[in-house]
């Protein structure tokens, strides 16, 4: 038995015992090895809270979290739409929730989102008549709801992610109405307006597909000019929601260089690894992409057999090695989901599947991919 294993099974007990404590005793619990042990002195190793996690009080996830990661990224809470449904109505119950357990956990606590284009009101864009906002007026909105917002938990969260894909896969501006109305000042206006609000906030423009040759360079010059101007960005978000087959690590590799040389701090920020068939060219993390369910697109509804699993064990290492390779400049690494039941990816982009992208299977048991990244720090 591997020293991961014994590691894990000596803990066992201990987290089932845990199982029934609410979570504001989950921080009182006394010290548990986990992955996020194994990577302290790398980087922080993180994992996202669902609502419903918080607000059903859901130990059985929250325990786990609590025992294997040491940073949290909201991931809903906090968006425009769940937490200023409309723009006289704050619902703060959740994201306290959130922000709450991270502290009792001594956890880095990362807000996501402040703007987006995605998962926002459309009475966001929209004047008092119902006519297109003015760019004056969405800046003035944009800015109230960063102080709102950011001010509640100001001094409280470790970083922001302020600006959330706002590149095209193609290597363009995406035409949002955040673009269309304010044009590509309004990210320099969304960091100006985080960086008052909370001037110790790290702030993190985030995106997918960072790995693709043009959209990479289009974000990294973009950064660079943006920097140059006295814009507060200090990191870059690369969600790596990625394929088993690809892209390939020297892509990775590619953009942690890039990153580093325009003196920006790197975060992996989405991570999890689709394991079943591709239905496009090319991956993405556009939300409204949906394809047709058909059997043959979701093979694995009786489980992964035993060479998937293997081939993403192997996956998950040969990226790892590639960010202990730039452990120097990345501040963590994220996973989007904990466990494969609660991954976006059993409905994205199509719905009803059966997927297995992250450490943790459906029975919360650790997979062979846990281990694998357990034993490249043995």
């Amino acid at each position: 038995m591997s020293i991961s294993r014994r590691l894990f099974l000596r803990n066992a007990a201990l987290a089932t015992a845990l199982l029934n404590l609410k979570s504001n005793a989950l921080a009182k619990a006394v010290e548990r090895t986990g992955i996020k042990d194994f990577y302290k002195d790398d980087f922080h190793v993180g994992t996202i809270l669902s609502t419903g996690a918080l607000l059903k009080n859901d130990t059985k996830t929250l325990s786990l979290v609590a025992r294997e990661f040491n940073a949290i990224t909201a991931e809903n809470c906090m968006k425009w739409e769940p937490i200023r449904p409309n723009d006289k109505e704050w619902d703060w119950t959740a994201a306290d929730k959130f922000v709450e357990f991270g502290e009792q956990n001594k956890m880095y606590i990362v807000g996501h989102n402040l703007v987006w284009h995605s998962q926002c009101p459309k009475e966001v864009f929209q004047n008092e008549t119902g006519g297109v906002i003015s760019k004056e007026g969405l800046t003035k909105k944009m800015q109230d709801h960063i102080a709102t917002k950011a001010g509640r938990y100001k001094g409280r969260l470790q970083a922001w992610d302020v600006v959330n894909e706002a590149v095209e896969d193609d290597g363009s501006w995406r035409k949002s109405p955040w673009y269309n109305i304010m044009g590509e000042d309004f990210i320099a206006k969304a960091f100006h307006f985080a960086h008052e609000v909370d001037p110790k906030a790290h702030l993190i423009y985030n995106d997918y597909n960072t790995e693709t040759p043009v959209k990479r360079d289009f974000i990294v010059n973009m950064v660079k000019n943006f920097k140059k101007k006295g814009v507060p960005i200090q990191g870059v978000g690369m969600q790596e929601h990625l394929s088993i087959d690809g892209p390939g690590v020297e892509e990775i590799d590619k953009t942690l260089t890039m990153l580093k040389e325009i003196g920006v701090r790197a975060h992996i920020t989405e991570l999890d690894i689709d394991v079943l068939p591709s239905v496009w060219n090319l991956p993405t993390a556009e939300v409204s992409t949906r394809f047709d369910y058909t059997p043959a697109r979701d093979p694995y509804t009786k489980g992964l057999p035993k060479e998937i699993e293997e081939k993403l064990a192997k996956r998950y290492e040969d990226i790892f090695k590639v960010y202990l390779k730039h452990r120097d400049n990345i501040d963590r690494v994220t996973f989007w989901g904990t466990t494969d039941a609660e991954s976006w990816l059993n409905g994205f982009p199509i719905r009803g599947r059966t997927n297995y992208p992250l450490l943790f299977d459906r029975e919360y048991k650790p997979k062979a991919a846990y281990f694998r990244l357990l034993d490249l720090k043995k």
